[in-house]
């Protein structure tokens, strides 16, 4: 059985259809790329599985549990985290701050210190603005931050949006580094990125979409010498 599964998925805008009943799954300890052009429904998709828009139509499963209607609340606590696209970090509130506000869900203090500290070894930068305010990091370390606050929710498996968007080449580098770490430790990922290329090099499989359909699926290896691919989305 799938850790998540998306079956016949349809999202509407007003009048819209933004998702064209889609389906797609992920498995556990699987890195999932979904890329596309903008406007192709990624951000969408990601959404509706958080329960943030709802769907017009079709099912979402998570281990088992129908979490079509359930409120985005309700589906963290089942183990389901979500970096949105633009960081969307407290600005106000310190680096601690906005870590332990990705804690909420859970209740033992030294559980949460335990995660803490294996968040700062992934990013030591982290640790070393605990105390600043968020909204003075560059958008590389709020990057850093939005991923260190959805990984203190311990989750099974994280919504990546765009995590690359806007970052510098080395940031890039460095944000994708941890994606293959968090990866490797046992969580799984589902990722939407403009940048198809670094996607594809870590992803396990990958669909493409268009126009809030997919249009090609398969493995990330394939996918990337796939001709038609590589026109459209990795700039060959």
């Amino acid at each position: 059985m799938a850790m998540l599964e998306v079956k016949d998925l349809e999202v509407h805008y007003g009048v819209i259809k933004a998702i064209k009943g889609i389906s797609f799954e992920v498995n556990q300890g699987e890195v999932i790329a979904l890329i596309g052009a903008n406007g192709a429904g990624k951000t969408t998709i990601l959404h509706t599985v958080t329960g943030l828009i709802p769907s017009s139509k079709g099912t979402i499963t998570f281990e088992g549990n129908d979490i079509t209607r359930m409120p985005g609340h309700k589906i963290v606590y089942l183990g389901m985290a979500h970096v949105p696209e633009g960081r969307r970090v407290f600005s106000q509130l310190t680096v601690l701050q906005n870590l332990k506000m990705g804690a909420y869900t859970r209740k033992d203090k030294k559980e949460i210190e335990d995660t803490l500290k294996m968040v700062y070894q992934k990013f030591p930068r982290l640790e070393e603005r605990k105390n600043q305010t968020a909204g003075t990091l560059s958008g590389g370390e709020q990057q850093m931050l939005a991923m260190g606050r959805a990984l203190m929710s311990h989750p099974k498996i994280i919504l990546m949006d765009e995590p690359s968007m806007g970052l510098s080449p080395i940031f890039v580098e460095e944000i994708f580094n941890i994606i293959r770490e968090i990866s490797k430790s046992g969580t799984t990922v589902l990722l939407v990125e403009q940048n198809a290329k670094k996607a594809l090099s870590i992803a396990n499989r990958a669909y493409v979409l268009e126009t809030g359909k997919i249009a090609l699926q398969g493995d990330a290896d394939v996918l990337m010498n796939d001709e038609s691919v590589k026109k459209a989305y990795l700039g060959e």
